[in-house]
C-alpha cells in the first residue's frame, strides 16, 4: 500500500465545506466519489484540515492511500475531468508511508478580504464593509494574538477538539490592490476561529472596542466575549507547510 498526497484548490461557493457529510455537498464527497471511479475500488482522501461552509482554499493537501500501480499524469487528467469547475486538481506525488495531510502539517495560513469599494466582480471573494476601519489600529490589536496561545474566545461553541492552544506567528493587515487583507499563519486553527478573530477585529477597526478590551477578550477564554464571525465568502486557505522529507 502506498500513500499519495494530492495538492489542489476550491471555489467553496456551494459547499458545505470541505469535511464528508451524509446529506450534504462536500469537497471531499466530490473526490472520494471520483477517486472511487477512477481506481474500481473504494478511496477516501484526508484533508490537511476542515474549512466551513463556503470558504475557499487556493492551495490545500489531501492523501489517500493505494496499493495499485499508478499512472500519475493520467490520474491527474482524469480527475480534473471528473471533477466540477470548482475543484482543481494541481499535483499528485508520492509520500513516506507516515505522511499524514493533517497531522504532518507545520502550519497553516489564511487570508480574509475586505472591499474597501463596491465591485461586483470581487463581490462573491471579498465583504464590503462599512465604515472602512482602522488599518492600524487593527494591526496595534493583531499583536496580542501572537502572545497567547488559548484562543476560546474564538472557538466554535461546543465544538469537540481536544485543546483551543495555537501557536499563531503571523496576524497581520495590509491594502493590497483594492482591498484590506488579513493574512494569519498559525500551526493548526480552531473551528471558526478565523472568522470571528476578523470579526473581533473589525470591532476594533470601527472603534466599538478598544485594543485593550481586544486584549481582554482573549484572556477570557470565552466566546460570549469576542465578536461576530463574519461570512465565510471571503476566507481563502491559500498554505500549507510540510517537512520536506516526507515528499518521495
Amino acid at each position: 500500500m502506498s500513500r499519495y498526497f494530492i495538492e489542489l484548490a476550491y471555489n467553496g461557493n456551494g459547499y458545505n465545506g470541505w469535511q464528508l457529510q451524509p446529506d450534504a455537498p462536500s469537497v471531499q464527497g466530490d473526490i472520494n466519489r471520483a477517486l472511487t471511479l477512477l481506481l474500481k475500488r473504494e478511496t477516501s482522501v484526508t484533508g490537511a484540515g476542515r474549512t466551513d461552509t463556503g470558504v475557499h482554499a487556493s492551495f490545500f493537501v489531501a492523501h489517500f492511500d493505494s496499493d495499485l500501480p499508478l499512472d500519475i499524469p493520467l490520474l491527474l487528467f482524469k480527475l480534473n475531468g471528473l471533477l466540477g469547475h470548482r475543484i482543481a486538481i494541481r499535483a499528485i506525488y508520492p509520500v513516506i508511508d507516515e505522511a499524514h495531510a493533517r497531522f504532518s502539517a507545520l502550519s497553516r495560513t489564511y487570508t480574509y478580504h475586505l472591499s474597501v469599494e463596491k465591485d461586483p466582480f470581487r463581490h462573491p471573494f471579498a465583504l464590503r464593509v462599512h465604515p472602512l476601519p482602522d488599518l492600524p489600529l487593527m494591526n496595534e490589536a493583531c499583536r496580542a494574538l501572537l502572545r497567547h496561545d488559548d484562543f476560546t474566545s474564538f472557538a466554535k461553541l461546543h465544538a469537540a477538539a481536544a485543546t483551543n492552544r495555537c501557536r499563531v506567528t503571523l496576524a497581520a493587515w495590509e491594502e493590497r490592490d483594492g482591498q484590506l487583507v488579513f493574512t494569519i499563519r498559525a500551526d493548526r486553527f480552531l473551528r471558526n476561529m478565523v472568522r470571528a478573530i476578523v470579526g473581533t477585529l473589525l470591532d476594533v477597526g470601527q472603534g466599538k472596542i478598544t485594543v485593550e478590551e481586544f486584549n481582554r477578550v482573549i484572556e477570557r477564554k470565552d466566546r460570549r466575549a469576542a465578536g461576530r464571525s463574519v461570512p465565510g465568502h471571503a476566507l481563502f486557505l491559500r498554505r500549507v507547510e510540510y517537512p520536506p522529507h516526507l515528499k518521495l
